[in-house]
């Protein structure tokens, strides 16, 4: 096959923006590309993207030009959660997300708004406030902040992450902060703050644990469909939901029937659907590379074959792009990692080399449309 050429090689100007890089030498992302993944996503109606950090964009050119090959939209891996922003009190670090819609601006690219609120990457100081002082004016002040400054450029946000535990949470919603602070109706009230600072943006509530025939991922399913229809009753102002997709090769088969089911039930409820999060993760590394690799594809494509089937889902994205930048590989001990290697979940290796996901992903992208 002959070779593709790429897109150009970008670096950070002395200004802060992104520009051509001079002198900058051609890099390799493969030579047997066909279209791209964000071409495949767009012959279906669809957009392809990927999370992403600006640090990582920035001294990593390789990974620049295969998100400028692959990607339509990318998603700010952990800099526009609220402990990025404002680690302390009244001290803000914009800098992060704006070099990434800097990157995106001067690239053609959108980004996704993830996340307003997420228990876990809540800083302890606005723990403390909300659970003392019970005052939605700090949750206010932090939507009023953040859409402020992004609503004009962001037109897609995760709302609220992770709300659903079927195990340790209350009537099935998870006893987070803003639960204990505000009552279970906290959503209610986040979701209409969200539409008053963002009048147009696409509202989304983002969670996991969908995919299973387990019974913990079937009582997740059945509560996320029951929170979806209690909201659209009420007319809280949700347009969509996400879907995580982490795939995990340690819990048996996709229950295909249990994801149709409750994909149709949130179609029905008048919601489109994002995959927010997608990546694989592997319960072994003693097989050879081919064969992990194929397992990690073939677990994509039953995912997808299933979800792609609605037209209704809007877009995919994974969470990275390669090995080399996985939450996945960064959760094993370093001992441990050098023994068994990087988990091979996403559609890039980290030396950049299209793995059989990649081409899961090109094909059910493309039969879908």
């Amino acid at each position: 096959m002959t070779g593709l050429a790429l897109a150009p090689v970008l670096t950070v100007a002395p200004n802060g923006a992104w520009a051509e890089g001079e002198g900058a030498s051609p890099v390799h992302v493969s030579a047997t590309l066909t279209p791209s993944l964000s071409h495949a996503a767009r012959s279906g109606g669809r957009y392809y993207g990927a999370a992403a950090r600006a640090d990582h964009l920035r001294q990593d050119k390789a990974l620049r030009a295969a998100i400028l090959r692959d990607c339509e939209v990318l998603t700010p891996e952990i800099h526009l959660k609220w402990n990025s922003l404002e680690w302390r009190k009244g001290q803000f670090h914009f800098t992060p997300v704006d070099d990434l819609l800097a990157f995106a601006d001067e690239n053609g690219l959108r980004v996704r708004g993830h996340t307003l609120l997420w228990d876990q990457s809540t800083p302890d100081w606005a723990k403390h406030e909300m659970l003392d002082r019970r005052d939605w004016r700090l949750m206010s002040e932090h939507f009023s902040r953040v859409l402020g400054r992004y609503a004009s450029r962001i037109d897609e946000w995760d709302v609220i992450n992770e709300p659903i535990d079927t195990v340790s949470g209350a009537h099935a919603l998870r006893r987070n902060t803003f639960f204990r602070a505000f009552g279970p109706t906290y959503i209610e009230r986040a979701m209409e703050e969200a539409r008053t600072h963002a009048p147009h943006a696409h509202l989304v509530i983002n969670d996991y644990g969908f995919e299973y025939g387990n019974p913990v991922d079937k009582a997740r399913r059945q509560a996320f469909v029951a929170l979806a229809r209690r909201l659209r009753a009420a007319r809280v102002p949700l347009d969509g939901v996400g879907v995580q997709a982490h795939l995990d090769l340690s819990k048996g088969p996709i229950d295909r029937v249990g994801l149709q089911e409750m994909t149709k039930a949130l179609i029905d409820l008048g919601l489109d659907i994002t995959v927010t999060e997608l990546d694989v993760k592997e319960t072994e590394a003693s097989a050879s590379t081919p064969a992990r690799d194929q397992k990690v594809a073939d677990e994509t494509r039953r995912y997808l074959d299933v979800m792609l089937a609605f037209p209704e889902v809007r877009g995919v994205v994974t969470w990275g792009l390669t090995d080399k930048f996985s939450w996945l590989t960064e959760q094993v001990d370093a001992r441990v990692r050098a023994d068994r290697g990087v988990n091979r979940g996403l559609p890039y290796d980290d030396a950049y080399s299209p793995k059989p996901m990649y081409w899961a992903l090109e094909d059910t992208l493309r039969a879908s449309a």
